[in-house]
């Protein structure tokens, strides 16, 4: 009772403090929704949100079907160029193109590059045709800010660099050097957010509505490198070779659907959140309700993976335990998420997504100049699929490295890539990014800025695994275990390593070595010998990439909870200080909830995410395109859909977690998500149709969201 006291007064001092320091909210910079537009069939109130952007005029059906065309033209491209080079994979393998196996190299970076290639040339195709039919797009004011952010990227890298050769010079240890780079980029981050404090709901939910494409995209690409991308993508595709790729195509050819189905409509519609437009849509607050709920779900399922990294991170390079470095990154999340909602958190991810991506990409060009000569990491590692080949055949290792499908079925792979994908198109603290922009050429330019920043992290992600693979082939397998390197034992203390001398000959067989794949670019710097200001670098980076992702998360429940839930289903119209107070105090409970559950450590970062994928696919995904494309949609099908998607998705989940042994074409559960997209689909097409047709607002707001 004691604890429980304690934890309450602090909620209430924190909530109380953080109201006097921040300006209340003004009523003026909401974006207003009219209620009720519909009368009841059944139940409560049901209302259609109008959109925010300005009135035009009505839409053009040759706009509409040029831009069909379009898309479904390159949606053709996008399929074809996921499927063939997957099922063709081991044939491609037997050719080489500068070293690399032709099957890895195409799934490993050559779909990588396509997926830009056809965002961007709907960028440029969509933007033609939208100004042909009379769009026009909103000119932000010049400031000074990119010169800014360069700034600040320059001196982060000096930074770096500096502390590199204060540890050649000086005694100071690792964890010396952790506290000094975490104190400064907390210190910054928290800076960033109370200058940019929220002074309007606008502000506190959706940033103003006035973020550039460019700096979107950056803060896109912050909370989309989260945990899973910065420590776990490597030691994934280090773990599983081929198969850990599915994760790099499915994580990015997922952006290509963002821009071609959903990003432009979503900026037309122009609310707050997803569920304001499911509500919009699906005829009210049943739908709403659902997806809100669904929504926390999702998102705090992604929250644990994040603040389990943070655990991580904290445990290893600051000399504390993994409560205690779970406890102390809670706090940073905190700090850095009261400091005014949307408007601070983008500015302050724009500046993490600059730290994390100088922090992946300086360790890595120094291992790829050790190991080839050349610090292109992203173009030279393949030079080491040779020498990999030829230890793993010395040692007896028989799954070869770059060989496709060693432990998955094709199907397998494909179903994990496509559930990845959707989930990506679903994510809700994703999508509501889009309405920060000031207008739909700007949400499509934002999913190009945000693949490309994104794109620097996942080229690099294979030649860490390729790096750290060599290095415990040389150094570490075959080895007498009396002599192995210094990082096994500090890594074995973290938790994360394990050796078994099974056969008890003294010498460490690679069958008998146990890598956490969270280990693998954290301790990548200390396997090759490289400063130890190299590992600290490559913490706080991993810091900023968990801190941004959940900084993003929980202002998506907070929202969810006081924007969707308390002032929308709950109690209509209440007020912005009691909204906003209500919103501090469930990020408050969600981050502690998180906290709690990360303690336990269930799975590897990489799977949290996953299932959060998912989950996301199976219900986002479905309702939101069939929304804009399918005008007979509606809201007896969408909330049959959810709720059929997830309980499909759920089901097979645990089946699997419970018994490996039950599996559907060698499906797992981290590709769950595939049975419930169809289910999802199925149930809303079909109750959709047995049921009545939606009301004219529904469809008045469809022909709306298909305007240029």
């Amino acid at each position: 009772m004691v604890v429980i006291a304690l934890w309450a007064g602090s909620v209430w001092v924190a909530i109380r403090l953080l109201d006097a320091l921040f300006p209340r909210l003004r009523r003026g910079g909401e974006s207003e929704v009219a209620e009720p537009a519909l009368q009841p069939r059944l139940g409560r109130p049901r209302f259609i949100p109008t959109v925010s952007a300005p009135e035009t005029a009505p839409a053009s059906p040759a706009f509409w079907r040029a831009n069909t065309r379009l898309v479904l033209g390159l949606l053709a491209v996008w399929a074809a160029v996921i499927i063939v080079p997957t099922l063709a994979a081991p044939w491609l393998n037997q050719f080489e193109l500068f070293g690399f196996p032709l099957g890895y190299h195409a799934a490993a970076q050559g779909m990588l590059v396509v997926f830009l290639a056809l965002i961007w040339l709907y960028i440029w195709r969509a933007g033609r045709s939208a100004r042909l039919f009379g769009a026009t797009t909103s000119v932000l004011p010049s400031t000074g800010t990119p010169l800014i952010f360069a700034l600040f990227g320059g001196w982060f890298v000096t930074l770096g660099l500096s502390l590199v050769l204060l540890d050649r010079i000086s005694t100071l240890d690792i964890s010396s050097i952790g506290w000094l780079l975490l104190v400064v980029t907390v210190a910054i981050y928290a800076v960033i957010g109370v200058t940019n404090r929220a002074s309007s709901l606008d502000d506190y939910y959706v940033a103003g509505r006035r973020i550039p494409a460019f700096f979107n995209g950056l803060a896109i690409g912050a909370d989309w490198m989260s945990a899973a991308s910065f420590i776990s993508m490597a030691g994934t595709l280090w773990l599983l070779g081929y198969e850990g790729l599915a994760y790099i195509i499915g994580w990015t050819g997922g952006y290509v659907l963002l821009a071609l189905l959903l990003a432009p409509y979503l900026r037309i519609f122009g609310q707050y959140t997803v569920p304001d437009f499911i509500a919009a849509r699906y005829e009210g607050n049943a739908a709403r309700l659902v997806a809100a709920v669904i929504g926390i779900g999702i998102s705090f399922t992604y929250l644990t993976a994040q603040v389990t990294g943070v655990g991580i991170i904290m445990s290893r390079f600051l000399g504390v335990n993994y409560l205690a470095g779970v406890l102390l990154g809670l706090g940073a999340v905190l700090f850095c998420s009261f400091l005014g909602g949307m408007r601070a958190i983008t500015w302050t991810q724009v500046a993490q997504c600059i730290v994390l991506l100088i922090a992946y990409l300086l360790p890595v060009a120094l291992l790829s100049q050790r190991e080839t000569g050349s610090p292109f990491a992203q173009f030279a590692y393949g030079g080491v699929f040779a020498r990999i080949a030829e230890l793993e055949a010395a040692q007896g290792i028989a799954n070869a490295y770059a060989a496709p499908f060693n432990d998955w079925t094709p199907a397998n792979f494909l179903a994990l890539v496509f559930c990845l994908m959707l989930g990506t198109a679903g994510m809700p603290h994703i999508l509501t990014r889009f309405y920060t922009v000031p207008d739909t050429g700007a949400a499509r330019q934002s999913v190009g800025w945000a693949l490309l920043f994104i794109s620097l992290l996942y080229f690099s992600a294979p030649a860490y695994a390729a790096f750290a693979r060599l290095e415990i082939l040389q150094h570490v397998a075959g080895q007498p275990i009396d002599s192995l390197p210094a990082w096994v034992g500090s890594w074995g203390d973290a938790g994360l390593l394990s050796i078994q001398d099974l056969n008890g000959d003294g010498v460490l067989q690679f069958s008998e070595l146990r890598i956490d794949p969270d280990l693998v670019v954290l301790a990548a710097p200390e396997m090759a010998g490289l400063p130890g200001a190299v590992a600290a670098l490559v913490a706080v980076g991993g810091l900023a990439a968990a801190l941004s992702t959940a900084d993003g998360l929980l202002m998506v429940i907070a929202a969810a909870l006081s924007h969707d839930l308390y002032n929308r289903a709950l109690k209509q119209g209440g007020s912005p200080r009691a909204r906003l107070l209500f919103g501090r105090a469930m990020i408050l409970v969600a981050a502690v909830a998180a906290a709690l559950v990360a303690t336990r450590r269930f799975a590897i970062i990489v799977q949290l995410v996953a299932w959060a994928f998912s989950f996301a696919a199976a219900t986002f995904f479905p309702i939101l395109v069939l929304g804009i494309f399918w005008k007979r949609a509606n809201g007896r099908g969408a909330v049959a859909g959810m709720v059929s998607g997830l309980a499909v998705t759920l089901s097979y989940m645990l089946l699997n977690l419970r018994d490996p042994g039950f599996n559907l074409f060698g499906i797992t559960n981290v590709a769950a998500g595939v049975f419930g997209i169809a289910a999802n689909f199925l149930v809303t097409a079909v109750v959709s149709l047995c049921t009545p047709p939606p009301p004219p607002e529904a469809a008045a707001l469809v022909e709306r969201l298909r305007q240029p």
